[in-house]
């Protein structure tokens, strides 16, 4: 079995099972709680610096899964470990419980940059076959806003935040079991395409 195809057909079994919520946080307790987060993630979740990603809106589950993974190392990144360090796994919760509750804001793109985000468009909607990429939408949804608690929104993200954890997928300094193998098919542009389509999809 080819892998695309073996990844579609899990992608139908997750769908047709029922979700249920991963997150049994306090979401007026992460509230207070996020208040360390505010200086790069923004006050409601909404960042508005690309370097930092906005967490607001993100499907319930994911947030406290990349804590997770901060916390024990197994995601790295130098200031995340350090804020995470003291975080208790009701902690953990509590976050994702209030940003995922919060309003994402939702993106756009240019005018010089319409051009891109269609061709990003095809190969989110319909993938790369000659290289056998799935589509994207697969995972993030025909709208881009994810699939509890495994794959993660991605409309109203910073385009350029997209476009590098893409490279840092294909790079393995960020690793995932399916990002990674898709990633490393990708071209530079390829990225920014599809990174300028998904963050401005309503």
């Amino acid at each position: 079995m080819k892998r695309p195809t073996s990844i579609i057909i899990a992608l139908l079994i997750f769908v047709a099972t029922p979700i249920h919520s991963a997150v049994a946080g306090d979401a007026m307790a992460g509230k207070v709680k996020a208040q360390l987060c505010v200086a790069c993630h923004g006050a409601d979740g909404n960042s508005a610096n690309s370097q930092f990603p906005s967490l607001a809106g993100q499907v319930p589950g994911y947030i406290a899964a990349q804590l997770t993974l901060f916390k024990s190392g197994n995601r790295a990144n130098p200031v995340m470990a350090g804020m995470v360090a003291p975080l208790s796994q009701t902690d953990i919760q509590d976050l994702d419980a209030y940003f995922s509750a919060q309003q994402s804001i939702l993106g756009s793109i240019s005018e010089t940059d319409v051009k891109a985000a269609e061709s990003g468009g095809t190969l989110y909607r319909g993938g790369f076959k000659a290289l056998g990429v799935a589509p994207c939408m697969g995972c993030h949804g025909p709208a881009g806003r994810g699939i509890p608690p495994k794959y993660p929104r991605l409309t109203g993200q910073h385009p350029e935040y997209l476009e590098r954890q893409l490279q840092a997928f294909k790079t393995k300094t960020r690793k995932h079991r399916v990002m990674s193998p898709i990633a490393f098919l990708l071209t530079p542009q390829q990225m920014r395409e599809v990174s300028l389509y998904v963050s401005a999809l309503k």
